[in-house]
């Protein structure tokens, strides 16, 4: 079983065929890529503690060597923090099962294509290009998703959510405390589920799309772009509205218990526009 020990900036390279990928870092950046031709580990900064790279029957395993006892929050911030320190990039075939877990820091996932899982607790988190199903959780920053398809499911305690440029089977996306914005294509009979408990939603889809539309606040406003979805009736400050675009096939519901809904048309032509 080949297996590394870096604990210098070093660059490898793997001979022998990737079909799973597995990361757990403490803290640091790191980048995930799918691409053509070997898999390669590019360890550009680390620590005094090592990162172990290990291979064994086709998963890839990047982590660090010894985990930190959590002697204190503020601690780990400072020395402990700078201890486990590490920059890595992996590039990977597309078509892998990546699980990548960070403590503390960035973490970017791009044209991966089969099934990803981000799971960050401080930092960010940005997807791109990325495909099939993907899971994101970070309890303490953002996250952003561009030009994603597939199945994606967000969820944030502390930050926010965005998605733009993305043709989606089934989104959720959910956040405690923390803004909600999309701009998407849903496909047909797909379904999109956008939740807050603190803040605002801005959802735009195209003004041709196909959705049984639900809509609720608790406390806040809602105002749509699309004259088929209408304002219903409420308790004190519960606003309700529905409403059916084209033939109904896909869903989008949105909930907010204190912020507010706006729901938007975008332009079939400016799609065209962006056409070379």
């Amino acid at each position: 079983m080949p297996r590394w020990t870096v604990d210098r900036p070093q660059r490898l390279t793997l001979d022998e065929p990737v079909t799973a990928l597995h990361v757990r870092l403490v803290t640091g950046r790191l980048a995930v890529v799918g691409t053509d031709g070997p898999a390669r580990v590019d360890v550009t900064r680390v620590g005094s503690r090592p990162v172990l790279v290990e291979q064994h029957d086709g998963v890839l395993t990047v982590r660090h060597e010894r985990r930190p006892r959590w002697p204190g929050l503020l601690w780990w911030l400072g020395r402990l923090g700078r201890r486990f320190r590490a920059d890595v990039s992996i590039a990977v075939p597309a078509d892998v099962l990546a699980d990548l877990g960070l403590v503390d820091g960035s973490l970017v996932a791009s044209g991966l294509s089969r099934e990803t899982r981000a799971d960050v607790t401080a930092g960010q988190i940005a997807l791109m290009g990325v495909r099939g199903r993907t899971t994101a959780k970070i309890i303490s920053g953002p996250v952003e998703a561009l030009g994603v398809a597939g199945d994606l499911s967000l969820e944030t305690v502390s930050g926010e959510v965005v998605l733009a440029d993305g043709t989606v089977g089934t989104v959720r996306a959910h956040t405690v405390s923390g803004e909600i914005t999309c701009d998407l294509d849903a496909q047909r009979g797909g379904e999109i589920r956008l939740s807050t408990i603190s803040g605002r939603i801005t959802v735009r889809v195209r003004e041709d799309s196909d959705l049984d539309v639900r809509l609720h606040t608790t406390a806040g406003r809602i105002t749509s772009g699309f004259p088929q979805v209408r304002d219903g009736s409420g308790l004190g400050g519960v606003r309700d509205s529905a409403g059916v675009l084209g033939t109904g096939a896909g869903r989008l519901w949105a909930s907010a218990t204190s912020g507010s809904i706006a729901l938007l048309a975008r332009p079939v032509d400016d799609d065209a526009e962006e056409l070379p």
